[in-house]
Order: C-alpha cells, then sequence, then structure tokens
C-alpha cells in the first residue's frame, strides 16, 4: 500500500512494493512501545526527527546498523545485525542513541562491536484474524536532495597596467647610482654624492620597463551556482496519529488521508 518503505518493529509490519528494504525502526519504550520512528537512511543526528536519546527498543530489517551515542557516529557505537532488540538497556544504549547508519555487507566488524544476538527476525505479514485500522496522517514531507552544483567555465579578458614603478629595478639603481655618486667628491661631500646618486639611481631604475600601455590577455575562469534539485522526492516522512499516540515512518510514495495499522498503531499491508 503506497509504497511504503516498511516501518519495521518487533510487532510492526510495512508494505513494500516488492522487496523488504534495510531499515531500522526506534520505540520509545522497551519492548516496542510508545512513539516510533523508522528510516531506510542513514541519520547523522536523530534530534531532526525528534528522536535524539529517546530510543528504548529497536528492530532492524535486513543488514547490519551502527548506531552511536553522539551525533555524526561518534561516541560509543554497536552494530545491530537483523532482529528485534526489546530493551536497549541490555547494550547500555537506553535513550542514549543520537545518530544511525547501516554498514556494509562487506564490512568486517570485530565481535566486540556487536550488540547482543537480537529476537529472531520477524515476520512482516498480517497475522491471522488481526484486525486492522485507519489512522490519520498528520503531516507528510517530501524530503528531496540537496541543492545541485552547476558549473562553468568563462573567458575573461585581464588587462595588465605597465605604468607602475619597477621595484626590483628601482632597487638596482639605488645600488648602482650609489657607486657613481660616491667617486664624486671628497669628505662630506662625498657622502652626500653617494646619498644623491643612490636618490638619482633609484628614480632611474624605477623607470626601467616603464612603457605607460597595457597589455590584454583572457583566462579562463570556472564559475559555479547553486540550482534547486530536479530529482523526485528521496523518501516522504510521514506523521499519523492512532488513539492519542504519534507515529512516524518513512514511505516511498506519499500516501493518502490515513494508512492501515493494527490496534497497536504498527503499519500493516
Amino acid at each position: 500500500m503506497y509504497g511504503i518503505l516498511r516501518t519495521a518493529a518487533a510487532l510492526a509490519g510495512m508494505a513494500v512494493a516488492t522487496q523488504v528494504a534495510a531499515q531500522v525502526s526506534f520505540y520509545e519504550h522497551d519492548n516496542f512501545e510508545g512513539r516510533s520512528f523508522t528510516t531506510e537512511r542513514q541519520i547523522g543526528d536523530l534530534a531532526r526527527y525528534g528522536f535524539n536519546d529517546r530510543a528504548s527498543s529497536v528492530v532492524v530489517v535486513r543488514d547490519r546498523w551502527e548506531v552511536c551515542e553522539d551525533t555524526r557516529f561518534r561516541g560509543r557505537c554497536v552494530v545491530l545485525r537483523p532482529g528485534n532488540y526489546p530493551s536497549l538497556a541490555r547494550m547500555g544504549l537506553d535513550d542514549r542513541i543520537s545518530s544511525v547508519r547501516t554498514v556494509g555487507r562487506n564490512a568486517h566488524v570485530e565481535d566486540n562491536r556487536y550488540a547482543p544476538a537480537p529476537v529472531a527476525d520477524y515476520d512482516y505479514g498480517r497475522r491471522h484474524n488481526e484486525r486492522l485500522y485507519e489512522a490519520n496522517v498528520t503531516s507528510v514531507r517530501a524530503v528531496v536532495g540537496p541543492p545541485e552544483q552547476r558549473c562553468w567555465i568563462e573567458h575573461k579578458q585581464v588587462v595588465e597596467e605597465h605604468d607602475k614603478a619597477n621595484v626590483p629595478g628601482a632597487i638596482a639603481g639605488a645600488l648602482l647610482g650609489g657607486i657613481l655618486g660616491h667617486q664624486i667628491g671628497n669628505g662630506r661631500g662625498n657622502d652626500l654624492a653617494t646619498a644623491g646618486g643612490a636618490v638619482a639611481g633609484a628614480a632611474v631604475g624605477a623607470n626601467i620597463g616603464r612603457d605607460g600601455g597595457q597589455q590584454v590577455h583572457t583566462e579562463d575562469v570556472q564559475r559555479c551556482a547553486s540550482t534547486p534539485s530536479q530529482a523526485k522526492p528521496a523518501y516522504w516522512d510521514v506523521t499519523y496519529s492512532f488513539r492519542g499516540q504519534e507515529h512516524r515512518m518513512q514511505m516511498s510514495a506519499p500516501p493518502g488521508a490515513t494508512v492501515t495499522v493494527n490496534d497497536r498503531g504498527e503499519p500493516r499491508n
């Protein structure tokens, strides 16, 4: 239904179009009670979704997920295998998870980084004779990718002025002028002549290479600008209410006015 990205929970199943996606579901209380939040993507800060330091139980669907005490996957981290974790207290993470991400299928993980073994993986099919209800969707937020950066090359004309003083020439001219001035006069007059020769030499040297013209050449300059992403939403962040309790999940397509749940408010096919 609605192309849901399956909110996994110990007692929660989700509809999928064809294949179950890797995802993790957090619950506010032990034994999968209270508010819930499900994601199929890594999240560097659960505070953005109102679930920072709030999870007490977890369900993992396919693949392995790493949960960390601090944002951006810092602090103490634990790897969860697929299955149900009725209480995070056993691993010292009750109300302490701030970020979560998947672990690559070929990534090697040391045994001491794994959480205690989970309860058997959950069957997401509808239970026999399970009664279903329609829960009202209270908000839907389409999440799109980041703005795209487009870059191009422009040909820019650069004008160089050649009427500026030639500083290296001024230094060389001062030295030469000083030498020539020193050869004129004796005693105090010799010192004055040296100083005068240095000033004159600097003036001459500073004008070496000055032609009063301009030189124009072309340079390639890269320009960049951000443009709104034209891609379809990556997913829809859906909030729904059932019997006074708020739940959240992510879906691959926008929902209707309601979503189907069981008597505990957990999504069903």
